[in-house]
């Protein structure tokens, strides 16, 4: 089993991002755990349907501790196991907090032996990298970090700060950079920003996603496009990001 956590700033498309791949990893075969890592809770849900998982922490404020993990666990397209933690009431708490208690109860209820998961992603809203923000990276939680990212100055900025944040814990055997995947806005010399970012920074481009309408239009229905057009260009795309985002937990079996 590998995790990998999907970084990236708020609107980049690290939701739309993270469930193709889930999508397409469930395609060939493997089997996949998502959890967003969002208060808005939408993560999951073009895997679902256009309906989400009772959030976590939401759960656990009204009801305790679930008995069963069946009470938050639901179960998307191609048998992916999709989670939400949710957040906080709105003006109190830390999200970062949050995310803590939602991966030690999933911990404690044993979720990763039962649903026995080849690859976990996490869905994690990081415009700013606070010390609870990066608690899949330095906790241990995360194996490696993927950056979703556009050619934009924000979102370089956003990615910059999330691999200064890794960088920090790199003494201590925590998540490791995999790479950036750039999720296209079709602004001038978008590919070449980014490799140049990548460079920069000492790192790669994982895979490149089109903006394309068609993404959206099966979004509208509560699919990805993975579900809705596998044989779509674009769908390729997400098989060929999904396939180098396994070739880590490859690699990890093999060392």
């Amino acid at each position: 089993m590998i995790k990998i956590a999907i970084y990236g700033k708020g609107g980049i498309g690290k939701s739309t991002v993270t469930s193709g791949v889930s999508a397409a990893l469930a395609v060939d075969g493997y089997k996949v755990m998502q959890i967003g890592c969002d208060p808005k809770t939408d993560s999951t849900i073009n895997l679902l349907g256009g309906r989400t998982p009772p959030p976590i922490l939401q759960y656990l404020q009204e009801q305790g501790k679930p008995a069963d993990l069946d009470a938050l666990v639901r179960t998307g397209f191609g048998g992916v196991a999709c989670l939400e933690v949710g957040g906080p009431t709105p003006g109190v708490g830390c999200f970062g907090r949050g995310m803590l208690t939602a991966f030690e109860l999933l911990d404690e209820m044993d979720a990763y032996a039962r649903y026995a998961p080849d690859v976990v992603l996490y869905d994690i809203l990081a415009d700013i990298v606070c010390g609870g923000i990066a608690v899949p990276m330095r906790e241990g939680f995360a194996d490696k970090v993927a950056i979703v990212t556009s050619g934009e100055k924000m979102a370089l900025l956003a990615a910059k700060n999330i691999i200064l944040a890794l960088r920090n814990f790199a003494d201590r055997n925590y998540a490791e950079l995999g790479g950036l995947i750039l999720n296209r806005r079709d602004m001038p010399d978008e590919v070449e920003r980014v490799s140049d970012f990548a460079r920069e920074m000492d790192t790669g481009i994982l895979g490149i996603i089109p903006r394309d309408r068609t993404i959206h239009a099966f979004e509208e229905h509560g699919q990805t496009i993975v579900e809705g057009d596998p044989a779509h260009s674009t769908s390729a795309r997400f098989f060929d990001l999904a396939r180098t985002l396994a070739a880590f937990a490859q690699k990890r079996d093999a060392a």
